[in-house]
């Protein structure tokens, strides 16, 4: 047994060495990002700096999560149902410890979870690949993805992205009674939770015939996870605010109209050139991106992550207004590991790090100016 410790103890040294770096450059990056912001506002508006930059760390809907932990759905608006509760609910768990204030309290959560994301990362590249040299690759693509630097930030996405890649490792694995655990935490998470149930079944096919029939009915198990934890939360909305739809459908006024993702890009084109080209236009590249990404997901990965990130990407991409897109492709994590495999060429890798690196000041700077919703 201790031998077994003293080797794991080890492991995740090791891992921690490998993640370090990329993970403090990110935080690097954004507080540049910040003072960029802090910059160009005193420049343009010296005497009414944006709400975004006054939040720090916490803007955006990080200001959602303090306030449903510190005061509960019903003392806020309702369209804050949108935001699931576990995300708050440990921010005020942890509280206790940072003397009340869920606001640290949430910040801390993100940063130390996105930490563990990308050992996760790490460690599921390694499995998949067996290559060191594309696992180290993989989370300096994961933390510097379009979108990234909110895992620094009071967002759920840290939480939910480590969830959704354990939960990957433990459906690869055979692992079904972590990825129920891993089900569950996605499926309270966040909306796009269920969509964790996808490669679930997927995995538990591919594995039937030779399965026993108790592997089978934990399988099960993990498939319907995350849609019995957001069911445990739409029954909780519709008895206290009447409506278990909620936390969908305040999002109709926000998210806009549904329509079909490639017709979405494709009209998408003209607001490049339009009067949204600092609007949704600013958008589309990103979209088109993540699109080539999703065709080469499914050619070098299993086709559960192709799915995957196939469900993810629909949902930002299905919506008239494309706010936050950056941070659904985030969300597809596998777009990012099939960018890690594409810039295998040491000065391609070079290029693309560079422009990251670039995009997490340049996103981060122009969302605390309030021009960039995340």
């Amino acid at each position: 047994m201790r031998d077994v410790l003293v080797a794991r103890s080890r492991g995740v040294l090791l891992d921690l060495r490998e993640v370090i770096v990329p993970w403090l450059t990110t935080r690097v990056l954004i507080a540049v990002g910040f003072v960029t912001a802090y910059a160009a506002s005193d420049q343009l508006a010296p005497l009414s700096r944006p709400n975004a930059l006054t939040e720090g760390l916490i803007a955006w809907d990080g200001t959602w999560y303090r306030d449903i932990a510190e005061f509960g759905y019903n003392a806020i608006d309702p369209e804050g149902l949108r935001f699931f509760p576990l995300f708050p609910l440990l921010g005020r768990a942890v509280s206790v410890i940072t003397l009340g204030r869920t606001d640290v309290a949430l910040i801390l959560i993100a940063n130390i979870a996105s930490l563990f994301l990308a050992i996760a990362i790490r460690r599921l590249v390694i499995f998949e690949r067996g290559s060191k040299e594309l696992a180290n690759r993989a989370v300096w693509t994961v933390c510097l993805f379009p979108g990234a630097f909110v895992l620094a930030w009071g967002y759920a996405e840290s939480l939910w992205l480590l969830a959704a890649v354990f939960g990957f490792w433990a459906i690869r694995t055979r692992r079904w009674g972590w990825a129920i655990a891993a089900g569950l935490i996605v499926g309270f998470s966040r909306p796009l939770g269920i969509a964790f149930a996808a490669p679930a079944a997927i995995e538990l096919i591919r594995v039937w015939k030779q399965a026993k029939s108790t592997e089978r009915v934990v399988g099960a198990g993990a498939v319907l996870a995350p849609f019995a934890a957001t069911g445990v939360y739409l029954l909780w909305v519709k008895s206290t605010f009447g409506d278990a739809w909620l936390p969908f459908s305040v999002q109709g006024s926000l998210r806009g109209s549904t329509e079909n993702p490639l017709l979405r890009i494709w009209d998408g084109f003209s607001q490049m050139f339009g009067a949204e080209r600092l609007g949704d236009g600013l958008h589309i590249p990103f979209a088109i991106a993540f699109v080539a990404l999703l065709v080469l997901t499914f050619r070098w990965w299993p086709v559960s992550y192709g799915i995957f990130a196939a469900i993810v990407l629909a949902a930002a991409l299905g919506a008239e207004n494309l706010n936050s897109l950056e941070r659904y492709g985030l969300n597809a994590f596998p777009l990012a590991l099939s960018l890690a495999v594409l810039t295998k060429n040491a000065k391609t890798d070079r290029v693309v790090t560079t422009v990251l690196a670039g995009g997490v000041v340049a996103l981060s700077a122009l969302a605390w100016t309030g021009a960039y919703v995340p």
